[in-house]
């Protein structure tokens, strides 16, 4: 029988050795995979956790902790442990509440390895369009030349535009396409999400009560140019400047800046950078599995 602590100990161990220290070495795909193979191997009882946690669908009713602080009964709180953190790695966990969500968010320049100990967790992840295709905002009443002949000829496309760039102001928009869109359900495989690839913004949504096991190389730091950021996505078809992609649903259009996208509409989707959302609802909680060793 293996023991106690044994499989978080060899995690730190691999990710130390894994992840350079200066964070000039990116690791190979072959050091990523043996991290990935480890994590699978990894469960609730090897961190300190029980699938039958009693906490993890509380409600704190409609009148909220306090009088003074209401909350409603959905407004169940995500747990967050912190494992390990030092300036290459970070090694934590989210306890999630059933229906609770992380937004969509991003992890710029960033390798996570996330693992589900236990439950159902739904993940839908982007990767941007490379290069860059942006939309920007425009004012009340915008309406390509192109548009409004496809309105006379074909008036009902005017349906496919009931979001009209006026709605953002200023903003900016930019091309994403869909990488992951499934439930996952421990026990499971590891996933892997690059800085370009593997669904690098995504969002995690809880069917059950769940947690998920991260190791995030390098971790957010502001400072050096990783900072959080969330997003809001709109289907393809809400903002769109030419007509005959949008009724086209297997297209193949370049973008006027050198990407070229193929595929179904479905598959695509604009995202706008938001505030961090108010209903993002996080507590800190203590790690109570075997010490590690640094």
């Amino acid at each position: 029988m293996a023991k106690k602590g044994l499989s978080i100990q060899a995690l730190y161990d691999l990710c130390r050795k894994t992840f350079s220290l200066s964070g000039t070495h990116p690791p190979s795909s072959q050091a990523i995979n043996k991290l990935s193979s480890l994590l699978d191997t990894i469960g609730p009882a090897d961190v300190g956790l029980r699938e039958d946690n009693p906490e993890d669908d509380r409600g704190h009713g409609i009148f909220g902790l306090n009088g003074f602080n209401r909350i409603a009964r959905w407004a169940q709180p995500i747990t967050y442990l912190d494992i390990f953190e030092c300036n290459s790695f970070t090694m934590c966990i989210f306890c999630f509440p059933t229906s609770s969500v992380i937004p969509l968010h991003d992890h710029p320049g960033m390798t996570v390895l996330s693992k589900v100990l236990y439950g159902s967790l739904h993940v839908k992840a982007y990767d941007w369009v490379e290069p860059a295709c942006i939309q920007k905002g425009k004012g009340s009443g915008y309406f390509t030349e192109e548009l409004e002949s496809a309105k006379r000829e074909k008036p009902y496309i005017l349906a496919l535009f009931l979001q009209p760039l006026s709605y953002l102001g200023n903003q900016q928009l930019r091309l994403a396409k869909l990488a992951v869109d499934k439930v996952l359900t421990a026990p499971v495989e590891t996933s892997i999400l690059y800085p370009k690839s593997g669904g690098n913004l995504h969002c995690f949504t809880a069917v059950t009560p769940c947690a998920v096991l991260d190791v995030l190389a390098p971790p957010y730091q502001e400072a050096a140019g990783r900072k959080c950021t969330y997003y809001h996505d709109y289907p393809y078809s809400s903002f769109c400047n030419f007509p005959e992609w949008v009724v086209d649903l297997n297209f193949t259009a370049a973008t006027g800046n050198g990407a070229e996208i193929s595929g179904k509409e479905e598959e695509y989707a604009w995202l706008a950078e938001i505030e961090t959302p108010d209903d993002l609802y996080m507590r800190q909680g203590v790690y109570a599995g075997p010490a590690i060793q640094v």
